[in-house]
């Protein structure tokens, strides 16, 4: 399919420096990476897939490990990385290289912001290119060596039209007038960081159902899951391939201790049960001796970034979220995209905490766009002056996460904020 492209494959030292020469050296380029999560227990990049104008580039991390090289590319702000789900790609390339990586865009969040129907690369090369991709190697594992010529076509296949359809898009948001909005998103992904599967002694805790529990299937439930965690890493095989949640909070609830309990649980052949079973019961036991009164996680590491006082609580803030939901869905449907592009449900929860009497305050309500404080500022302003007249606030609440800085004296707000 892209014999007309030529492919570079970097396996060695010598390969990587000139892939890297030849990156620097282009304007645009496009980037995706291949892992291993569904297939071990510490996931890891796997393959790196760059395409500019003239050539596709495969690197191959686990022959050449140190990939310094390609640092001052992903750091140099003049070069545009084209990612498709950026998310993911980032916080992995920091995580396992260690890399700064800027001038981010995202033909994902791009199609979001236009209201695309089908956000899909592959959906989205089809229509703007009439190609259809092959997504059969998506769950494969990229750990595994060596790579055979399907897999190399289909890892390039992900970023050999990044570059066109980057201009595809960039034409539409200007039209639109939504450039702005995608710019910042973009901005935010470049400070992503990694927060995925690290050892977590509360870990358990995130398991559905598990603080539906009882006290005592609470503990049962977090040794058997400490075991589960411990099988996974011998294994080298992520956790839900070993015991999924489901049975973890199975074995909880039912409390097996015996043979015949665990055989109530299992199929009379199971698997699990041959290679897991006299473990589960042991895990049981302990989770029944365990002599801690009560369960519960150590709190985190206070955030750094202070929040916008709160000056709405219980069930304030519920009929506040609810009202902006029923606006920002209305909104979408009007600009025709979907919710998350105007706003998400976590950021209208912090919205209607803080209920902002003006836009600079919406500005400083965390997680919030400037993007949004200009285009929908006053419309959400105006969804809060009815559910929460400002005439009605208590002082703002002063606790964890709350400003420090010096506040000054509230004055009654114009009934409409203008735009700024």
């Amino acid at each position: 399919m892209y014999a007309e492209t030529e492919l570079w494959i970097a396996d060695d030292p010598a390969s990587l420096r000139q892939v890297a020469d030849a990156l620097t050296r282009s304007r645009a380029v496009g980037v995706d990476t291949e892992g291993d999560s569904l297939h071990h227990y510490r996931e890891k990049v796997c393959l790196i897939q760059f395409s500019d104008l003239e050539r596709d580039y495969l690197v191959d991390p686990l022959a050449v490990p140190d990939l310094s090289p390609l640092a001052p590319m992903f750091a140099d702000r003049s070069v545009v990385k084209i990612f498709h789900g950026a998310d993911y790609d980032v916080v992995s390339l920091k995580r396992d290289f260690g890399f700064s990586i800027h001038n981010i865009f995202d033909t994902m969040i791009a199609s979001q912001m236009l209201g695309t129907p089908k956000i899909g690369l592959a959906d989205l090369v089809d229509d703007a290119f009439g190609v259809r991709m092959d997504k059969k190697y998506q769950r494969h594992d990229w750990a595994s060596r060596p790579l055979e010529p399907d897999h190399i076509e289909y890892a390039r296949g992900d970023t050999h039209y990044l570059l066109a359809l980057r201009e595809l898009l960039v034409r539409r948001l200007d039209r639109s007038g939504r450039t702005r909005r995608v710019e910042e998103e973009c901005r935010l992904l470049e400070r992503r960081e990694w927060e995925g599967r690290t050892f977590d002694p509360d870990g358990w805790l995130r398991v559905k159902g598990a603080r539906a529990l009882d006290m005592t299937a609470m503990k049962v439930l977090r040794r058997v899951w400490l075991y589960r965690d411990e099988q996974a890493r011998l294994s080298d095989r992520p956790p839900f391939k070993v015991l999924p949640d489901h049975v973890l909070l199975d074995v909880a609830r039912a409390r097996p201790t015996s043979g015949s309990a665990l055989d109530a649980l299992f199929a009379g052949k199971s698997m699990m049960k041959r290679r897991f079973g006299s473990g589960i019961l042991q895990a049981t036991v302990a989770g029944l001796a365990d002599p801690e009164p009560n369960l519960q996680p150590q709190p985190g590491p206070r955030p750094s970034k202070a929040s916008a006082p709160a000056r709405l609580v219980g069930p304030k803030v519920d009929e506040a979220t609810e009202a902006l939901k029923q606006w920002r869905n209305e909104r979408a449907n009007r600009d025709g995209v979907p919710p998350i592009g105007v706003a998400s449900n976590g950021v209208l929860r912090n919205i209607a905490r803080a209920r902002p009497t003006n836009l600079e305050e919406l500005s400083e309500v965390e997680d919030v766009r400037s993007w949004q404080v200009e285009a929908l500022g006053v419309e959400v302003l105006r969804v809060l002056d009815k559910v929460a007249p400002a005439t009605n606030l208590e002082p703002a609440a002063e606790g964890a996460g709350a400003s420090k800085r010096k506040r000054r004296p509230r004055r009654r707000r114009p009934a409409a904020t203008p735009a700024v």
